[in-house]
Formats: C-alpha cells, sequence, structure tokens
C-alpha cells in the first residue's frame, strides 16, 4: 500500500493560525510508529521521534533510507500507512524541490512568509481602534493581537526576510516570476523566506544546497539563534557538527531498529563506532561457531561411514561396540548444529581502501605550467609523488574541475603539458556520476571495467580489486542495476571503480557529494593513510577542517578572477 498524499501546501508557509497563538514553548511534533511502505519496499518501519520547541535534530543515513520521507510525514505532507503524527504550533517545511506556478513572483513567496505577521499587526491595528472606541471586548482582542505579534518579532519581520534574501544572495525583486529564476535561485529566494518568517518548527531538507560560503554562515548562525524546534537532513557534515545536538539515525542496526544519539556529531560517531565494532565482533563469533558445528557434524558422520571400524582381523563385536557410541556422537553433533541459531544479521559494508600499488615518494606525475584558455589561469606546476597530498580550493568557475582534469589526461591543456610516470596509475572521480548501462548491475559494471583495464595491460589479473572487497557495495546493491539505484549507490560504484586498479594517483573532485556521513569520515580516515598520490578538490567545509594540514593550492583567488593565478606547489607527504 502506498502512503496516501494530502493536499499539497507551500513548503515555506505555515497555515495561518487564528488568533491567539497559544504554542510557543508547547510547540512540538511527535510522531508514534510511523511506517510508510512503497510497492513492495517499506521506506519507514516503526519510527518514532518527538521534535520539541528546543529539539535541534539531525536525520541521518545512506540515500533512500527514508529521511525526506520522514520529514514530509512530520510536515503533514504524506500520511503514514501506520502510526500517528501530532502537530502543535506552525511549521516551517523546505524541500529539496520546489516548482514555480504560473503566474508565481519572488513576491508570492515574500507574501506568504510574512502573512501571520501582517496578520497579526493588522488584528492588532484593529483592537486598538475598537479600544478607542469603547468596543468591551477590545481589551481580550488586543491583548490575543499583542501576544501573536511579540512571539512572532512581527515588527521586523520584513526586514528579516530582506537581509535572509541579502544574504543568501537570493532575488530580491519581488516583481520577478519564479519560472524565471534557475533552481537554485527559487531554492534561495525560499530559504530566506523561511528563515526570515518566525515558525514553531522548522524542517529542513538539504539546506546546504545552492549556497555559496557566505550563504552557508548565514544559514548556520540562523539556525543556532533558532528559538523553536528543528529537525534538518543533511549531508553537511559542519552544518551536521555546528548545529544538531541529537542525531536520528535511519541506517540499518543490529534489530533493525531506528537509533537516537545524544551529545552532538563526536557522539552519535563515537557510539555508532561502538555498536559496529561489537556486532561484527558477534557476528564473527556467532559465524565461527556455526562452522565449527558444522564440522564437527561432518567430522562425526565420516567417522560413522568409515573411522569407527577396527583393523581387518577383528571380531565383530569390536564393531558391534562401538558402532552405538560413533551414531550417539553423529547424532549429538546434528542436533547441536540444529539446535545453534544464527541470529546476529550481517553487518552492514564498512570502506576497505585497497593496498596502493605505489612505494612512497615513486614518481607518479608532473604539470608544467599548465593552462587551459577560458577554464583554468596559469601556469600551474605541480609535482605528485605516492604518499604526497593536495588540496585545491577556490571559487565555482575558477577551474578546480578543469586542473583534475588535465592532470588525468582527459584533458588537453592550451598552454603547458602533464607528464606521468611510466605505469604510473592515475584515475579521477568526477563531480557526478559517471555514466554507466543503466541495464547492467553494478557486478557487471565492475567486472566489464576491471576486463578493459585487463585487456589493454594496465592491470594484471593478480592485482584486481574484487567489487566485495571494498566494503562499498553490499550484496543487493552489487545486484541492482544501475538505473535503479541510489545517486548515494551510484557514486559508491564510482569510488569502486577508481579503486579497483589500485591507483598510484587518485583525483578526488567533491568526492562528499551524495555520499553519508558515516561514509565520508571513513573515506577521510583512508585517505590519509594510503601510499597512494592524493588531490582533493573541494567546498565541503567539514573536509576543508579535517585536512587543513595538507599543502593547499588555491585556484583563481585573484579579485573577480582577472588575470592569471600562478601557483607553484610541491605536496608534502
Amino acid at each position: 500500500m502506498n502512503p496516501t498524499p494530502l493536499p499539497e501546501t507551500r513548503p515555506t508557509q505555515a497555515l495561518p493560525l487564528p488568533l491567539p497563538v497559544e504554542a510557543g514553548d508547547s510547540a512540538h511534533i511527535r510522531a508514534e510508529g510511523v511506517t510508510v511502505t512503497r510497492g513492495s519496499r517499506r521506506v519507514l518501519d516503526d519510527v518514532s521521534v518527538t521534535v520539541s520547541a528546543r529539539s535541534r535534530i539531525a536525520v541521518v543515513g545512506e540515500n533512500g533510507r527514508g529521511k525526506t520521507t520522514l520529514l514530509h510525514v512530520l510536515a503533514g505532507l504524506i500520511a503514514p500507512d501506520e502510526g500517528a503524527v501530532h502537530r502543535t504550533g506552525t511549521i516551517g517545511l523546505a524541500r529539496q524541490e520546489l516548482s514555480a506556478r504560473d503566474g508565481e513572483t519572488v513576491g508570492t513567496l515574500t507574501s506568504e512568509a510574512l502573512a501571520a505577521s501582517l496578520t497579526a499587526l493588522a488584528a492588532l491595528d484593529e483592537a486598538t481602534l475598537a479600544m478607542a472606541d469603547g468596543d468591551p471586548t477590545a481589551d481580550d482582542r488586543y491583548a490575543a493581537a499583542l501576544d501573536a505579534a511579540t512571539r512572532l518579532d512581527a515588527w521586523d519581520a520584513e526586514r528579516r526576510v530582506d537581509v535572509a534574501l541579502e544574504a543568501l544572495g537570493a532575488c530580491t525583486d519581488r516583481g520577478r516570476e519564479l519560472s524565471s529564476l534557475s533552481v537554485g535561485q527559487r531554492y534561495r529566494v525560499r530559504l530566506a523566506c523561511l528563515l526570515g518568517a518566525r515558525h514553531d518548527v522548522l524542517l529542513l531538507d538539504e539546506p546546504t544546497n545552492h549556497l555559496d560560503a557566505g550563504g552557508l554562515d548565514f544559514l548556520t548562525r540562523r539556525l543556532r539563534e533558532h528559538d523553536g524546534g528543528l529537525a534538518l537532513v543533511s549531508h553537511d557534515r559542519a552544518l551536521l557538527r555546528d548545529v544538531a545536538d541529537r542525531f536520528l539515525d535511519l541506517d540499518p542496526t543490529r534489530d533493525g531498529r531506528t537509533r537516537t544519539y545524544a551529545g552532538g556529531y563526536d557522539a552519535w560517531q563515537a557510539a555508532r563506532r561502538h555498536e559496529r565494532e561489537r556486532w561484527e565482533q558477534d557476528h564473527e563469533e556467532q559465524q565461527e561457531e556455526h562452522r565449527r558445528l558444522r564440522d564437527a557434524a561432518a567430522q562425526a558422520r565420516d567417522r560413522l561411514s568409515t573411522g569407527w571400524r577396527p583393523d581387518k582381523g577383528t571380531g565383530k563385536h569390536q564393531r558391534q561396540s562401538r558402532a552405538p557410541g560413533v551414531v550417539q556422537a553423529l547424532k549429538r553433533q546434528q542436533e547441536a548444529l540444529e539446535a545453534h541459531r544464527i541470529d546476529v544479521p550481517e553487518p552492514p559494508p564498512v570502506l576497505r581502501w585497497p593496498e596502493a600499488a605505489v612505494r612512497r615518494g615513486a614518481a607518479q606525475l608532473r604539470a608544467h605550467c599548465v593552462a587551459v584558455e577560458g577554464r583554468l589561469a596559469g601556469p600551474v606546476d605541480l609535482t605528485l609523488d605516492g604518499g604526497d597530498r593536495l588540496l585545491v580550493t577556490g571559487p565555482n568557475g575558477a577551474g578546480k574541475s578543469t586542473l583534475l582534469a588535465v592532470l588525468a589526461g582527459s584533458l588537453a591543456p592550451t598552454e603547458g603539458y602533464v607528464s606521468t610516470a611510466a605505469g604510473a596509475r592515475v584515475v579521477r572521480v568526477t563531480q557526478e556520476t559517471a555514466g554507466q548501462d543503466p541495464a547492467l548491475t553494478a557486478r557487471e559494471v565492475h567486472a566489464r571495467h576491471v576486463g578493459r583495464l585487463v585487456a589493454r595491460g594496465v592491470l594484471r589479473d593478480a592485482d584486481v580489486v574484487p567489487l566485495g572487497s571494498l566494503g562499498l557495495l553490499d550484496r543487493d546493491a552489487s545486484r541492482t542495476p544501475v538505473g535503479r539505484m541510489s545517486q548515494g549507490q551510484q557514486r559508491r560504484l564510482d569510488l569502486a571503480l577508481a579503486l579497483s586498479g589500485r591507483p598510484g594517483a587518485i583525483l578526488l573532485d567533491e568526492p562528499t557529494n551524495h555520499l553519508s556521513s558515516a561514509l565520508v569520515d571513513e573515506l577521510t580516515d583512508a585517505l590519509r593513510v594510503t601510499s597512494a598520490a592524493v588531490v582533493v578538490a573541494t567546498h565541503d567545509r567539514q573536509l576543508l577542517r579535517d585536512l587543513a594540514d595538507w599543502p593547499r593550492l588555491e585556484i583563481g583567488n585573484t579579485p573577480n578572477h582577472r588575470g592569471p593565478v600562478r601557483r607553484r606547489a610541491r605536496t608534502a607527504g
């Protein structure tokens, strides 16, 4: 049974409440035993969570775990198949996508965001005039309107929206039609309206999409200052660290139930690691015991058929006296095997970075005075050896992706050249998922990829890294056609293909795109210890923090990107 969608409402506008507005500190959303099924797949299973007036909850998990679905259930856009949701107070929801209806303008969104405040101010003016006219009921209306206007800080509402529009780099022209704006521009307008209004509870789905550094800082500051409840879905680990103090984790657990962790990002990661280690240990011990019992039963069966027979020439009585004991031993072993229950499920995989086919200090590639006309100002000189690290930073359009494409040999520079050491294996993981045949499974794509590498003599059969050994895709995902995989799964497959040939140099362009926080942390740890040369180009604030000790190459950091940017970088091992 599919969930029943409720009538759609504008995500940045809560339904106006009749005065007086009484929620305030009592505002909350409480979900109890929520289950949502789509087709044959259970998206959410018995999930319970309360977003109170002071909550700072992050909803986390791999792509496809139901994070967005849960936010829509909390907001009332989707009715759960099982369970119940109770809401008190106004709710503001920022969805990842916003369609533009005919005739709607930036002013349409700002007016909706200001509606509650303007209603409260209008009610206050009306009550004030009624009091002047001697209306005996005006006092109560005035008190209710004043309470609502004060709680909404209605007098400052329009300024808050204007400040948010400016800070997020959103369109401020109230007459501009939404359909004429890009997806990113529409998103920023909507988010600014949401932050400018005063909602009791905010529900945010990937709110950092389409924001630059200034917009990210403003968003973080406003969320920390928000005096109501908050639940957010985000892959931005910096935002999660800076804002959330509780984590609702929808990823698989040992008992199949969701987990809630208190204490912030580091406490969530530490508790998750501890549970994972215990899960892996118990699973391995149970599997080992099952193998022991199975082997013991097999040995008893062998003794029954051959091992208990006495040497030739001995009497029948020896056979007869020993036979019952051997049969009983086999029966005991079979009963023990049947009684042994395997009730610890297999843990989900974790990243296992393969050993690189390069020693530290071994030459990999050199870039000499590289530049690409209109795309990458130069000259840029680079030397990359085994074990080297380099962080490439700069604004959008500065040429970070172009530089990585040149280093990988997939784009010829218009100036300078790149030389690659004999036998060096240089791979690049691009920002977007590679275009694989959607009908092929991940396992088939991997087999074709390594087959081509072996056929070209780039890789020996003995050096191929099996897909299952990387811990990036579980069995189900490996058997899934690429066209049915989530973005996160496809991103995992791209990384698996890059690692399958044990590269000596790996170039990662925005490697955290579409990956869960847990996997990104595993990836960061692996990048620090591999003997391969690693180049990372990223805007990810947390990754920049984590790799702050790496040598850095800044691209396009001159004012307005005018003139050549000369950077010569020799990375440190």
